[in-house]
């Protein structure tokens, strides 16, 4: 059974018309406005800092210019991160990107925003639940796209080196299942 979808800013607009696959039938009236739509969003947000840096301009980071440095405590060691726009740790639109090593593992826990990745390059695993199962967890090739909603238990691990980017609102924030679990915890 198909859902049905109203647009929530104007009520003018035709229905879309999700389909049971995932599919999305839309009008061309409807795929012009969401066009219009996100490129205004996008025009507002090439004023804000990428990199660290603020601009007046619009920002293009190349892969060659990505400053990676340690990834935050809160994450298992060995990992490396690099903020490619905004600041996870304030309010607000952020996009990171997390390296890691063959074999690397983040225990259960969750988020207190969504957390909406892709998986650049190497192969990830996500699992959802409170215990990790590195066999039961979902493989997650290069191109991979998950989206989770605040608070949904899940775990990672790396099949291999594993690029993935992170976009969501700030301020970013884990919550390790089990204390014990919390890297924070280990260097105290």
């Amino acid at each position: 059974m198909p859902l049905i979808f109203h647009h929530p800013c104007r009520t003018r607009l035709r229905a879309e018309v999700i389909k049971p696959n995932g599919g999305i039938t839309m009008s061309r009236h409807i795929l012009l406005k969401i066009a219009a739509t996100t490129a205004i969003g996008l025009g507002a947000l090439a004023g804000s800092a990428v990199g660290g840096q603020e601009t007046d301009e619009h920002n293009v980071v190349s892969p060659q210019d990505i400053k990676w440095g340690p990834a935050p405590p809160s994450l298992p060691a060995s990992a490396q991160a690099a903020v490619l726009y905004g600041d996870p740790g304030k309010e607000g639109l952020f996009a990171f990107r997390l390296k890691v090593p063959k074999g690397y593992h983040v225990p259960p826990h969750t988020h207190p925003k969504p957390e909406i990745v892709t998986v650049v390059s190497g192969t990830a695993r996500l699992g959802m639940g409170t215990t990790a199962d590195h066999d039961k967890a979902q493989v997650l090739p290069a191109g991979s796209f998950f989206a989770l909603s605040p608070g949904s238990a899940h775990f990672f691990f790396a099949d291999e080196d594993t690029v993935i980017q992170l976009n969501s609102t700030g301020p970013w924030g884990i919550n390790y299942l089990n204390p014990k679990d919390d890297p924070r915890q280990k260097t105290q």
